[in-house]
């Protein structure tokens, strides 16, 4: 077979996998060429590239999705292939179909692997007929609610939902009730058109207990294909992965022999030419495990992979792509220690996960020995509402498990990440439960085990070092701007036992006020008083944002962005806080409407599922709006009567616009 030799590629992605993919470019001597939407304009991954082209406004329809302009700006910038990364463009044969009409490779499996296992029913006939066990279920040409209804009853409860289409969660719907399953279609099917432009849904029976390991697979085009070995994805959250690891602490080698056979049978059987995924359900209690489906693209979590083998997996897709054989045999997979990666979002965990977004007013990560950032974010970044929340994945190798989830912890403890809400409290404290360290976990871990609201509350003393960091930053900058009498410590008082007074709102809620009271009693030596505890305070240095004090002879290091009146502080005793400082003659602060119900987040309106003067029972659906390609259902807090709707659907809305209201 003749080789077609790659010099440009044509980045059809965005953030994180755009850049990861830059970096191998320059590796290779290739030239990488980046296209953006109006958001992404500033974005570090057109910075990086070679050359970038503008492709759109900031809809993944005007622009990710738009796949004529795409092979158009690739022929205009004499491109010879395209790389789709993951999510968008990279499962979508028809896209293939075209890249290779078009004169371009498609650096991903050919057209007709993608469109065998593109639809997630299809993909189970095909395992079935090949001997690879499925979970019991529906996957037919009848989508009528009516004809999924029956089907589900005839399943039993609790079932799946999933797109066909695609996958990351979207499209996804765990079913517990009868009473919930005709709404749970209909927002799976909205959702799955959204993020896939095919609403098609497959019902699966939900096995409750169980793990999710997959064993990443690669082909060539002379017929051979190998496993690169197993990663374990069984924590989740809104049906997506938030921590992978290699190896399973799990499986045996009798079981891991079996499942990367099968593994490689399936890749055999679609003549699979490039990097892609093999995705099982694992139950530990009796060893069996089911297919659930091929991801016919690179994964977010191959670094992991990456990481045990010592391979470049986007340069392995590179010299497929271009014709090569596979320069590894099966036999030349090795695993050298273990990796683990943990998923940073903008969401709030103790919110059921909401989606954030904003401006990452700091952006700082540890050195740490084994420690791989893979993130597209820099100080002054925008998380939009318009694509996936995930600012970074962090992936820490280590010679064993424990070293390396130590590892990760530390991380997660010194990371700066300021500006906005994300999940990094969540999995500081996921990687310190004693069942995560043992591996005794199963897909559910996070819903059944975790306390998520509980995630912000801080101690008494973490609440003080907060505090005390904010004050003495601000105490700083007053001293700087004076002009007069500055031999004066600021602060000063002729009269010792009149301290000055600095109040905020913790975490920025109004119900939540904190005043701190403070004295000068040498040059940066103060005595802080807090909810009736006094400390004895010194400022060692400050070099903004960065401060060091000590608090009654111990030491610490904090980080102070401020943003107006609002201030984010880390520490790694604390994580990253969020504070307001208060008006010395504060405005009336606005009250929640009585009744009312908010929109957590920036978000369009879907649909609106009820009508004013409507009776409605607690847990009752009332309006399902969509963020960054997820819809959420908004549900009655208690019974009560639809006072008045503000919202109308179809319209974009801030966060904590007035929904609707209720009467008692």
């Amino acid at each position: 077979m003749k080789t077609r030799p790659i010099h440009t590629i044509l980045i059809a992605n965005r953030g994180e996998i755009a850049s990861r993919i830059i970096r191998t470019c320059r590796k290779l001597g290739i030239k990488s060429i980046s296209i953006y939407s109006e958001s992404d304009k500033n974005s570090l991954f057109v910075k990086e590239a070679d050359s970038a082209v503008y492709l759109g406004k900031r809809t993944t329809t005007s622009s990710y999705l738009n796949m004529e302009k795409i092979i158009t700006i690739a022929q205009q910038q004499q491109a010879d292939a395209i790389h789709p990364g993951y999510g968008f463009l990279s499962e979508n044969a028809g896209f293939a179909t075209q890249c290779a009409e078009a004169g371009l490779i498609f650096i991903g499996p050919n057209s007709k692997a993608i469109e065998a296992m593109g639809s997630k029913s299809n993909a189970k006939e095909i395992m079935k007929e090949g001997g690879v066990p499925i979970i019991p279920g529906y996957q037919g040409d009848d989508q009528s609610t009516e004809r999924l209804i029956k089907e589900a009853a005839m399943i039993g409860f609790p079932l799946l939902l999933k797109a066909s289409a695609g996958g990351g969660g979207k499209g996804m719907r765990i079913v517990h009730h009868q009473k919930n399953l005709a709404t749970s279609i209909e927002s799976a099917k909205r959702e799955a058109q959204s993020a896939f432009g095919n609403d098609e849904v497959i019902i699966e029976k939900y096995i409750e207990k169980g793990r999710h390991i997959e064993f990443q697979i690669f082909g060539d085009q002379h017929g051979n294909a190998i496993h690169l070995l197993e990663r374990e994805c069984t924590i989740q959250r809104r049906y997506q992965k938030v921590m992978e690891e290699s190896p399973s602490p799990v499986l045996n080698e009798a079981i891991r022999l079996q499942m990367g056979e099968a593994a490689v049978k399936a890749a055999k059987a679609l003549n699979y030419d490039n990097a892609g995924t093999v995705e099982f359900i694992f139950d530990d209690e009796s060893n069996t495990f089911y297919f659930l489906e091929v991801n016919t693209r690179l994964q977010v979590e191959h670094p992991v992979t990456e990481e045990i083998t010592g391979l470049d997996l986007v340069e392995l897709q590179i010299e497929v792509a271009e014709g090569n054989p596979l320069s590894i045999k099966q036999s030349d997979v090795k695993r050298n220690g273990y990796a683990v990666e943990a998923r940073l979002y903008a969401e709030d965990a103790s919110n059921s996960f909401m989606p954030a977004s904003g401006t990452i007013h700091h952006w700082k990560t540890p050195t740490v020995d084994g420690l791989r950032v893979e993130t597209s974010v820099q100080s002054g970044s925008e998380i939009s509402i318009y694509y996936d929340p995930m600012i970074a994945k962090l992936i820490v190798w280590g010679r064993n498990r424990a070293t390396a989830h130590r590892k990760m912890a530390y991380v997660l403890r010194q990371l700066k990440c300021q500006g906005l809400t994300t999940n990094q409290d969540f999995l500081l404290h996921l990687f310190g439960q004693e069942a995560i360290l043992q591996g005794n976990y199963d897909t559910q871990y996070v819903e059944n085990h975790l306390d998520l609201k509980t995630l912000r509350v801080k101690t008494p003393k973490q609440k003080a070092l907060v505090l005390i960091a904010s004050m003495l930053e601000g105490w700083n900058q007053r001293s700087n701007q004076r002009t007069a009498l500055r031999s004066i410590p600021s602060g000063w008082r002729n009269n010792p036992y009149v301290p000055q007074q600095i109040s905020y709102l913790w975490h920025s809620k109004a119900n939540d006020k904190v005043d701190v009271f403070y004295t000068v009693s040498a040059k940066s030596s103060f005595n802080i008083t807090i909810s009736e505890t006094t400390y004895q305070v010194n400022l060692v240095s400050i070099d903004t944002p960065n401060i060091v004090f000590t608090v009654d002879g111990a030491q610490y290091k904090a980080t102070v962005v401020k943003q107006g009146k609002q201030h984010f502080i880390h520490l790694p005793e604390t994580g990253n806080c969020s504070i307001i400082e208060c008006e010395r003659f504060p405005s009336k602060i606005k009250e929640k409407t009585e009744g009312g119900y908010q929109a957590p987040m920036p978000s369009q309106i879907v649909k609106i599922l009820v009508k004013t003067g409507q009776d409605v029972k607690a847990e009752d659906p009332l309006i399902v709006i969509s963020s960054m390609k997820m819809e959420n259902t908004i549900v009655a807090e208690k019974d009560g009567k639809i006072k008045e709707i503000y919202a109308a659907e179809g319209q974009n809305v801030k966060a904590g616009f007035i929904l609707l209201e209720m009467n008692k």
